[in-house]
């Protein structure tokens, strides 16, 4: 049976070379000694291939700079709650296949483990402005959440939003505030957990750098993807749902939890570049 793909977006690759990431890494690639960008570049430059320093993976590939990348995905149900999670990723060059190559067989580029953190697809050199998760925002600006078994008192004593997500409640809390006005928010909350209670309560504070935007970007979408502008791009996010990883994917690289990335001809023969994920298999437990 053949696969059903359903659209995700599009993104853009300006610079003519398109990456496939680990979101958790990406702006950990200029302290290691050289930029995403020029890393991906030579790879793509070589028709595509698989990058690796430290903890740092990405796929670099050649693409299309004057038009929009689809980016699409089939499903398979989870093992952790039987919701659809993706099987493979799908995305569209704009690039035609090289008359000389045999359009019957894939060539592999390497493989790439699921980001705890979530993966995302964009242009090389718009990634090189990517904010981590540990940077400043450029907006000024942060969200704060609570959640736990004394979400219902700290609700009843300051307030806050329920932040709805696909398929769940959400946690409660308070979006777009100034990071000052956000950190004291949090720390209202903590000194009340820990008069009260002393335990009991999560607080964090997530400011609006481009990891927490994508994350947020894909909070109701049902495969948790959201696309953002970075670096003058059009970026898309991905992120797993933490229950799927823990039961699929723990451990990534260093549990043997890898994918393969392939480029193949599409039916029309244009170039798409695939990663596949095999379905969860119950006898992979028995083992």
């Amino acid at each position: 049976m053949s696969e059903i793909f359903v659209d995700l977006g599009k993104v853009n690759a300006p610079s003519g070379v398109l990456v496939l990431g680990m979101a958790g890494w990406i702006d950990q690639w200029r302290d290691l000694g050289q930029p995403l960008s020029e890393r991906a570049r030579t790879a793509a430059a070589r028709g595509g291939g698989h990058l690796r320093e430290w903890l740092c993976e990405a796929v670099a590939v050649p693409a299309a700079d004057d038009r929009p990348l689809m980016v699409r995905a089939s499903t398979s149900p989870s093992p952790f709650d039987e919701e659809p999670t993706i099987a493979t990723l799908e995305i569209g060059l704009g690039v035609p296949w090289p008359k000389t190559a045999d359009r019957s067989a894939p060539v592999r580029l390497g493989d790439l483990p699921v980001d705890r953190c979530g993966m995302v697809v964009g242009d090389a050199a718009g990634l090189d402005a990517w904010t981590g998760m540990d940077a400043e925002p450029a907006d000024g600006l942060a969200d704060v959440f609570y959640w736990g078994l004394y979400a219902d008192d700290a609700h009843a004593q300051f307030g806050g939003e329920r932040i709805a997500q696909h398929g769940v409640d959400g946690p409660h809390g308070w979006l777009d505030l100034p990071v000052a006005q956000a950190a004291a928010r949090a720390a209202e909350l903590a000194a009340w957990r820990d008069r009260l209670h002393g335990k009991g309560l999560m607080v964090s504070v997530d400011k609006h750098t481009d990891f927490h935007r994508f994350q947020r970007a894909g909070w109701h979408h049902p495969l948790h993807v959201g696309a953002i502008d970075v670096g003058g791009c059009r970026v898309l996010g991905i992120e797993w749902d933490q229950g799927d990883h823990s039961m699929r994917h723990r451990g990534e690289r260093d549990g043997g939890q890898v994918y393969p990335v392939t480029l193949e001809a599409d039916e029309s023969g244009t170039t798409v570049m695939r990663w596949t994920i095999p379905p969860y298999d119950l006898g992979d437990e028995d083992e």
